[in-house]
Parts: structure tokens; sequence; C-alpha cells
């Protein structure tokens, strides 16, 4: 699918480890199935209510038009036209600001993960694994996470 960076399901292994620290906010600490990364996720659980062993599709993607064409970044309530949003429950738009590639073994490209942190609002992501699967991340690019629970 055009303009989507990753794709995977997770399972909240964890949340609030060091604490709550707000209210209405959750950190959450998940691994993914399919690509084994590590997921650290603030979530609004006044909006969003998040359990542990959940288990939630996650969508990183810099465009809300299922056709992957660039948005301009800003909510249209008069778009009528489908959206990768619609079959998603809870969405965030932020920014990537920072990348951190860390090689277990000098020289080994094999062994390369990357950790990609991204902000939504004050909301923040880490997103840490194998650099194949983040490769298509870049510091200050903007993108929408989407999140949809799973019934198993």
């Amino acid at each position: 699918m055009a303009g989507v960076l990753f794709e995977d399901i997770f399972d909240v292994k964890d949340i609030d480890p060091e604490g709550k620290k707000f209210d209405r906010v959750s950190r959450l600490h998940c691994e993914s199935e399919s690509f084994k990364m590590d997921l650290i996720l603030d979530v609004n659980t006044q909006l969003y209510p998040v359990d542990l062993a959940d288990k939630f599709r996650l969508l990183l993607c810099t465009s809300l038009k299922e056709d992957g064409y660039p948005d301009d970044g800003e909510y249209n309530p008069a778009d009528d036209g489908p959206s990768r949003a619609d079959q998603f429950e809870y969405v965030m738009y932020g920014k990537c600001y920072r990348i951190d590639e860390d090689s277990s073994t000098p020289g080994s490209e094999t062994s390369q993960r990357v950790s990609a942190y991204v902000s939504y609002g004050g909301l923040l992501m880490r997103l840490q694994g194998d650099a194949n699967n983040l490769h298509g991340m870049e510091v200050d690019q903007h993108l929408y996470l989407l999140i949809k629970k799973l019934a198993f």
C-alpha cells in the first residue's frame, strides 16, 4: 500500500511499568508478532482504554488517503472520500523527531537495530527493531498512527 511505513499486530506486555504519571494517559509496552519489534506508546486511555494482554493492529502511514496521495496534514470533516481512518478506532498525527541506529556487532548490517521516536502532540512513541522494517521513516517526517483492537 502506498504511503504505509509500517504495519503489524502488537501484544500489550506491560502498562505504566514506571508508575502512572498522568490521569488520562498510560504508557504501553508492546511486542509485535510478525517482526519482533518493541513498541513503547503513550495512549489517551480516557478516549481509548487499553488492558494488559490486548492485541491491536498498528499502522504507520504518511497519508490517510487510501491511494497514498499525500495530504496537507489538516483534518477536513467535509472530505467525504475514503480514508484509512475509517477502518481504525484510534488515530494520532505526529512528527518523527529522532532516529537512533544501534548495531550490536560493528560492521554487521544484518543485526542493526533502529529506534524511531515520534511525538503525537506530547504523546510519545518509540518503535525499535530491525532496520529493514523502518527503512521508510525519516526525521522531521509527519505521520499517522492508526490502531484497532483485535478480538482473540
